[in-house]
């Protein structure tokens, strides 16, 4: 029996992936963040894959538990496989490419996950009691680390809603927390609590102010003194936030002057992403900025050419705006580009 799984299973390294821990450890010491997008179709596929390219940034490819559930799980082994081999036919020699799963909640989730060529995975125990948290989590770095494969553990609950994640309020990480956890668990990097959130309605307008000049919405600033607490308890840890799209008001715009109805959508300000990259934070998630990026291109396409129905006539301004907005993510927020070895 156990000879027939392991001629089942599907190591990453056959996929020409790689797993987190060298990548993680670079942008630690170096003062970066690696960016992490999750991903549903080919065309987000490309515009990442174009953007880690051009920039010569290492990229995490992220896929939710819907998102696996939409794309496939077959069909996204050889959408990872295809993504290193897209990466080197642009020149790229040794691309740093992961294929991550994003919030993970169960450990059958997270094994079927490694089985099928993973090599990195995340277990969300956040909305779990601690200890069971931590069983959960540990369970999942035992049967991982067999195989090379790394895990991202989550302590504290974000708040909003992302796939089949939601949450009411948010419970910022305890710092005296971080260590036990860390050690008791084994995992390789750790999910905190902060401030950021789910989604692209991140907070109600009574959680905001309002900028006098220009009269849209302020999110109320990130808690650095819970990063910076975590940071003194784990130095040199691997540290991740979650939920972190700035949601740029111009695609809000374009999308509302298109037939959209996005109101009070607002996300976490890129200076205070560019703060926490400088920081023990190594891994910035970004899901919702992609999905505006695409829908803003999509909605002014159809507007202006009502007749057009070819998907490639609108799918494809969509790759080009969302490459855009990788492109100035990895470059002007996470500080990711020119770290590739060429």
């Amino acid at each position: 029996m156990h000879k027939l799984i392991q001629k089942t299973m599907v190591s990453y390294k056959e996929l020409g992936l790689v797993n987190t821990r060298e990548m993680f450890a670079k942008a630690v010491n170096g003062g970066y963040a690696i960016p992490a997008f999750n991903f549903n179709n080919m065309e987000q596929l490309q515009a990442i894959v174009m953007a880690a390219v051009e920039t010569k940034s290492p990229v995490i490819l992220q896929v939710s538990k819907g998102a696996r559930n939409y794309a496939n799980q077959t069909l996204l082994r050889y959408m990872a496989e295809g993504a290193v081999g897209y990466a080197k036919e642009m020149g790229c020699e040794h691309p740093e490419i992961v294929l991550h799963l994003d919030h993970g909640d169960s450990f059958e989730l997270c094994k079927s996950c490694i089985d099928m060529g993973f090599s990195s995975v995340m277990i969300d125990g956040s909305a779990l009691p601690y200890e069971e948290n931590v069983a959960l989590t540990k369970k999942v770095v035992e049967y991982a680390h067999q195989y090379d494969v790394t895990v991202e553990g989550e302590l504290g609950v974000l708040a909003g809603v992302e796939d089949e994640v939601a949450a009411e309020e948010s419970h910022y990480t305890k710092p005296e927390e971080v260590v036990d956890f860390v050690t008791k668990t084994g995992c390789d990097s750790l999910a905190i609590s902060i401030g950021t959130s789910h989604g692209a309605f991140k907070f109600t307008p009574e959680q905001c102010t309002v900028d006098p000049e220009t009269g849209r919405l302020l999110p109320p600033p990130l808690a650095f003194d819970v990063l910076e607490g975590v940071e003194k308890q784990l130095p040199g840890f691997p540290i991740v936030l979650h939920g972190s799209s700035s949601v740029p008001q111009e695609e809000v715009d374009t999308i509302n002057a298109n037939g959209g109805c996005l109101k009070a959508a607002v996300g976490i300000p890129e200076e205070q992403l560019r703060k926490a990259a400088k920081s023990a934070v190594c891994k910035i998630n970004i899901d919702s900025d992609s999905r505006l990026a695409m829908t803003a291109a999509i909605r002014k396409t159809l507007a202006e050419k009502p007749a057009e129905f070819d998907p490639r006539k609108y799918l494809g301004p969509a790759r080009d705006n969302m490459k855009k907005l990788y492109i100035h993510k990895i470059v002007n927020v996470l500080g990711s580009d020119n770290k590739l070895i060429h």
